[in-house]
């Protein structure tokens, strides 16, 4: 006789134990994980919103990564622009309590400041955050700035910053050192002075006449080239009256020279002496003028002519490049011409292209915002302040030169002026300000992320994860179980034939 059901039972309970056994270890699992599956099969219809919070996870994780590196970038950004602010600040200020004492160079002491302050700018240009220069536009691996030899003396046949600003001095001078003016006498009583090229960018620009001469007309600017003339007339103007020549200057600014009238044989300095008839007088404010634009072009027009050549060679990019007197010969030159990479050196090194140069490095802050926070050391206002500072380091003096010291204060009047920043120039503090916007915006997007990021870990948790107080019970029930099959399971196999008849 054969008895089935004892053999069919007992593979069933060992079955049910070994699938308690597997409930048990997987529980076990569970508790020292936290999760609720090793794979997203185990997750069930859930995986697929497990599959979407994760990804969702990793592109905030991301998203916080570049927003770190980013970060790094922007706050050196700031720090080198408010150091190059700084240095535009102390340079103006030594200019203003400057004395003129210059030593074997031809420099003044505030000019050796300059020298060392431009140095330190343009390292400041070079700076870098891991493998990329910060100042370069999207040219991020190649420096923004050329080394401060190259820019101030040339490099070999390409000239450099010293070169231009003799060039244009010539220029602007002219052949006769009038600042490129003819001063003569049409008639006996009267005196002229015309501009020698209608149109040329050189030199003095006639702007107005005022006199208060006795007697006398003035008349201009008029003409092609402009032409101003004061005629006496049949009369002397009397001692104390003058008459005033206005004049533009390359760098924009304006000067006047006011010659007096007086009875003195030995005139002063622009003074003219009142002959004994109207042809003499005017002879003599012929000599005065002649004196007066002389030395207002040795000094003031110097000065302005150097600041005109700094700005030729800096302010440049790929559809600007630097400009140049058109010569030699210079002192005769009408024109300017574009400087070439063979002949003239490029301060800016970096892409200098037509966009924006906050558009030249963005970076994505979460799925919807971007900002954008690129560099170029060819800015206005990075290059205000360099090509300023560039202008003071790069002149020199001759000791016995007489007119030095009036051409180093009229050079460091309008350093003064230019680094206090005139209106409607950008400023450092402008492009400081937009790199804020940007550290505005990638600060809230980190903190929204954040937020984020925890509702979708909670999330992700409840859909993954299991709570340990539940497994443990669960493991707690299980071994109960498991503990009451197994005695029930040894009883059945110790059951025999004998016991069950």
């Amino acid at each position: 006789m054969t008895i089935r059901g004892i053999g069919t039972s007992s593979s069933l309970i060992v079955q049910s134990l070994l699938d308690t056994r597997g409930q048990l270890n997987d529980l076990q699992r569970q508790l020292a994980t936290g999760k609720r599956a090793n794979t997203y099969a185990g997750i069930g219809l859930n995986r697929g919103l497990a599959v979407g919070l994760r990804s969702q996870l990793s592109a905030i994780t991301s998203f916080g990564e570049t927003t770190a590196n980013v970060g790094v970038r922007l706050e050196l950004a700031q720090s080198t622009l408010s150091r190059i602010g700084d240095i535009g600040r102390e340079t103006k200020a030594n200019a203003v309590q400057a004395d003129f004492q210059i030593d074997g160079s031809g420099q003044t002491l505030v000019q050796k400041s300059a020298l060392n302050a431009l140095g330190e700018i343009l390292g400041l240009l070079n700076t870098r955050s891991g493998d990329r220069y910060l100042f370069s536009g999207a040219s991020v691996d190649r420096p923004a700035a050329e080394t401060i030899a190259h820019i101030l003396d040339g490099d070999g046949a390409r000239a450099g910053l010293r070169q231009l600003i003799d060039e244009r001095n010539q220029a602007d001078l002219g052949a006769t050192g009038l600042g490129r003016l003819a001063i003569t006498a049409p008639t006996a009583t009267s005196v002229s002075v015309a501009e020698d090229v209608a149109g040329s960018p050189y030199g003095f620009k006639l702007v107005s006449v005022n006199s208060t001469l006795t007697g006398a007309t003035a008349t201009g600017p008029a003409g092609s080239p402009a032409a101003i003339s004061v005629d006496l007339g049949v009369s002397n103007p009397i001692a104390g009256d003058k008459v005033t020549y206005t004049f533009d200057l390359p760098d924009g600014s304006r000067e006047a020279l006011t010659l007096t009238a007086t009875t003195s044989s030995t005139p002063g300095a622009n003074e003219f002496t009142i002959g004994a008839t109207p042809a003499a007088t005017a002879a003599n404010l012929q000599t005065a003028l002649t004196s007066g634009v002389g030395t207002l072009a040795r000094t003031s027009l110097a000065a302005a002519s150097a600041l005109t050549a700094s700005n030729d060679f800096f302010n440049i990019d790929d559809t600007n490049p630097p400009q140049r007197v058109a010569g030699p010969p210079f002192n005769t030159s009408v024109a300017l011409v574009n400087g070439t990479a063979a002949n003239t050196v490029s301060w800016y090194t970096g892409e200098a292209g037509s966009s924006s140069a906050r558009s030249t490095a963005t970076a994505r802050a979460d799925q919807s915002i971007t900002v954008q926070y690129g560099l170029r050391a060819n800015e206005e206002g990075i290059r205000w302040v360099v090509q300023n500072v560039a202008a003071l380091a790069a002149v020199t003096y001759s000791p016995t030169d007489a007119d030095a010291e009036a051409r180093n204060q009229a050079l460091q009047d309008r350093l003064t002026t230019a680094l206090a920043i005139p209106t409607g120039t950008k400023k450092v503090e402008d492009i400081q300000a937009d790199l804020a916007g940007a550290q505005t915006t990638l600060a809230a997007a980190k903190d929204r992320n954040a937020q984020v990021s925890d509702t979708l870990n909670d999330l992700l948790q409840q859909v993954e994860g299991v709570s340990s107080e539940e497994a443990a019970a669960k493991i707690l029930s299980l071994q109960t179980s498991l503990q009451a099959s197994l005695q029930t399971t040894a009883l059945l196999f110790r059951t025999s034939l004998v016991n069950y008849l």
